[in-house]
């Protein structure tokens, strides 16, 4: 049974950090794309990040360039997102998601979801 599982959300300052992860299960991440999603609010789902599994390659939304990292350990099966710098407009339940091999903009394209981790940034 395939299963995502995030953790890591929680409250945090502004300008402060926390590290997103996102455990599979049920399947290896070795030919998998991972994505982060988030959505806040009153607002439309917008992918965060991914990072493609052929090669590595990771793309990130343009407000997060610079201060979010994606990362994976396939020995973990285990993808990390790395936030930094966080703002308040960072707040949202954020959730990763897999599809095979390459990363897409399109949710829609995403076959497994995880529950969520809600990330709250406030003083």
């Amino acid at each position: 049974q395939v299963q995502l599982v995030e953790s890591g959300g929680g409250l945090v300052q502004p300008g402060g950090s926390l590290r997103l992860s996102c455990a599979a299960s049920g399947f290896t991440l070795d030919y998998y794309a991972i994505g982060w999603f988030r959505q806040a609010p009153g607002k439309e789902r917008e992918g965060v990040s991914c990072i493609s599994s052929s090669d590595g390659s990771t793309y990130y939304a343009d407000s997060v360039k610079g201060r979010f990292t994606i990362s994976r350990d396939n020995a973990k099966n285990t993808v990390y997102l790395q936030m930094n710098s966080l703002k308040p407009e960072d707040t949202a339940d954020y959730y990763c998601a897999t599809r095979y091999l390459r990363c897409t903009a399109v949710a829609g394209r995403f076959d497994y979801w995880g529950q969520g981790t809600q990330v709250t940034v406030s003083s």
